[in-house]
């Protein structure tokens, strides 16, 4: 390896590493499994109006889910085991909730990989978690759009010998209010039972 194409992969090591721990600081001081309600009126400004297409290919606006709390992730189908495990957390937390709780909440999935996440490959993605999860794509500027408003990070990883890219991305389940404001976020790690916990006190 030349020293030129060693300069550009530390480059972009240093890039990536610095992404991902500005979004760590950013959430390091934020409440987990607690309302907003309970900081100042304002709150962090975290998540906004989005406009995207679901799995089915229906074209939906973050006010389609509007009086239910909102779960979302923000990931891609073909990440090798992050995203899966994430979503597996989060919907086998869903799964354990009452009929009655379930029906407060709605959770998303919101790709960083648009170019390959199509409706199609969404549709079949999802299908292995849970009825109720919902798949977000749209174009790169509308999911870009979504993951700044979310303060998510992500970036496309260059891969050596023509294998399939990967992309680089902040790994964190959101749970937003009825009216769409930050109500509590999970870290990477966090257990299927922390969540349902905090599902299951909503009010």
């Amino acid at each position: 390896m030349n020293k030129f194409r060693l300069s550009l992969i530390l480059t972009a090591i240093v890039v990536v590493t610095v992404g991902v721990q500005v979004v760590i600081d950013y959430f390091h001081g934020l409440p987990v499994y607690k309302s907003r309600l309970s900081q100042s009126s304002k709150g962090p400004d975290i998540g906004g109006p989005f406009t995207l297409v679901d799995h089915t290919g229906r074209t939906v606006t973050s006010e389609d889910f509007s009086g239910r709390y909102r779960l979302v992730y923000f990931g891609y189908t073909f990440c090798p085991d992050v995203c899966p495990t994430a979503l597996q957390t989060m919907m086998s937390a869903y799964a354990q909730l009452s009929p009655k709780t379930q029906a407060k909440v709605v959770p998303l999935f919101i790709t960083v990989d648009p170019q390959r996440d199509t409706v199609e490959r969404m549709q079949g993605y999802i299908a292995a978690f849970h009825p109720a999860l919902i798949g977000l794509s749209g174009t790169v500027e509308q999911t870009t759009a979504a993951a700044k408003a979310y303060k998510a990070y992500f970036a496309k990883v260059k891969q050596e010998d023509d294998k399939p890219y990967l992309m680089d991305h902040s790994s964190i389940i959101y749970l937003m209010d009825p009216e769409g404001r930050y109500h509590a976020h999970f870290g990477h790690g966090t257990s299927a039972q922390a969540v349902h916990d905090a599902l299951a006190a909503l009010p």
